[in-house]
């Protein structure tokens, strides 16, 4: 579904990617683990053309889209849920949701209707709270307000960004239960990530990313047990 070829990101003197090379593939949950500055915001930035590439390519189904402006990329059906949250505190849940659905133009009324019962279906606590505004939800609620709306557009891929950061353990079992069934809804997920056990433990497959440079990867099972990995982000 998304295959990234050689792709290199520098910002300035940095050089934040090194000829990154990934393939997602149709149904996966495909997971980036790392730790702080290792390149993993920006490469899902790059993919969404955020920031500039240096070199390489990006393709979605087959159409190169390395160089689309991240609008186009939006409509094609990849959405990117950013590190953060970065919902709208002054919207209501519900508004929040609405301007979701505008990712994707050719949604009709009835279309973002059934969207959005399927999102307060899938998060029943926002359901609870639509008419309150997203600024005064808690921490892990505006995390699943930031997911539900992605999910308005009804993506086929949807890119998340540390999803479980400043959480509670409670909170964050249950994001990842959530991205699970998300896939089982028949979603493509690429999930960045600094939980590396959390990821791992849902993951079909993972990259391990360094310093800008992808230096391993494997299934999440294999990952999750290398001596390496448990070294570095397992605390094995």
């Amino acid at each position: 579904m998304l295959k990234i070829e050689n792709m290199s990101v520098r910002y300035g003197y940095i050089q934040a990617l090194s000829n990154i090379s990934i393939n997602v593939e149709q149904g996966e949950i495909i997971t980036l683990i790392g730790g702080n500055g290792a390149g993993k915001t920006t490469t899902l930035m790059a993919v969404s053309n955020l920031v500039e590439k240096e070199e390489g390519s990006v393709t979605f189904r087959g159409v190169d889209i390395t160089d689309s402006p991240p609008d186009r990329i939006v409509k094609m059906g990849i959405a990117h849920v950013p590190e953060g949250r970065k919902i709208f505190p002054a919207l209501t849940v519900h508004q929040n949701l609405l301007v979701g659905a505008m990712g994707n133009p050719s949604q009709k009324k009835p279309e973002i209707e059934r969207q959005c019962a399927y999102v307060y279906t899938l998060f029943p606590r926002l359901k609870e709270r639509t008419q309150q505004q997203g600024g005064s939800l808690s921490g892990g609620e505006q995390q699943m307000l930031a997911i539900a709306r992605g999910l308005m557009m009804d993506p086929d891929m949807l890119m998340l960004d540390e999803p479980s950061l400043g959480l509670a353990p409670i909170i964050v079992e249950e994001i990842f239960s959530l991205i699970t069934e998300i896939r089982g809804s028949g979603k493509t997920v690429l999930l960045i990530e600094q939980n590396a056990s959390m990821a791992l433990s849902i993951a079909d497959r993972g990259y391990v990313l360094e310093t800008g440079g992808i230096t391993l990867e494997g299934t999440g099972k294999e990952l999750l047990h290398n001596p390496d990995v448990m070294k570095a982000y397992l605390g094995g």
